[in-house]
């Protein structure tokens, strides 16, 4: 499964570590590839992506969107990236997880008042955030491995 792991980048690095355990916690399972590692890089800061422009960021990130399988956002952190790219896979019709650490930063109305994001889920530590994940992954993985006419 390809998963597109979305979090703020220019919107706030303060979970930078956060991101890089969850990633990691991803790619433990070989039959998963996250094609947004570079999300939890130490060397990624909100500024640090100049080497490309804004369009051939956004039109990477595009691409690796349209290749995945599956969003995982982390939301903690607003970011106007994480709702273009979470508004990008509903058009696509890709299957999103969103994590949401319980704490002063409320999801945004858009997201939490959009009928397709129906998998929110708020968690308070790592091992709540990987917990939650292995559980839905093993829910969607058993979905994808429905033929299309039995999946709900």
């Amino acid at each position: 499964m390809k998963i597109y792991f979305a979090a703020a980048i220019r919107g706030g690095r303060q979970d930078r570590q956060l991101y890089q355990q969850l990633i990691n916690f991803l790619v433990m399972n070989k039959h998963q590839q996250v094609l947004t590692e570079h999300i939890g890089a130490k060397h990624l800061t909100s500024t640090s992506e100049e080497q490309l422009s804004d369009q051939q960021i956004r039109d990477r990130d595009v691409k690796l969107l349209k290749e995945a399988d599956l969003v995982v956002a982390e939301t903690t952190q607003p970011s106007l990236g994480v709702g273009y790219e979470l508004g990008y896979a509903e058009r696509l019709e890709i299957p999103v997880i969103i994590l949401h650490r319980q704490g002063p930063n409320r999801l945004s109305a858009m997201i939490n008042g959009t009928a397709f994001f129906t998998n929110i889920n708020y968690y308070s530590t790592l091992d709540d955030a990987k917990r939650i994940l292995s559980q839905q992954l093993q829910h969607i993985s058993r979905e994808m491995d429905q033929p299309n006419e039995d999946r709900h």
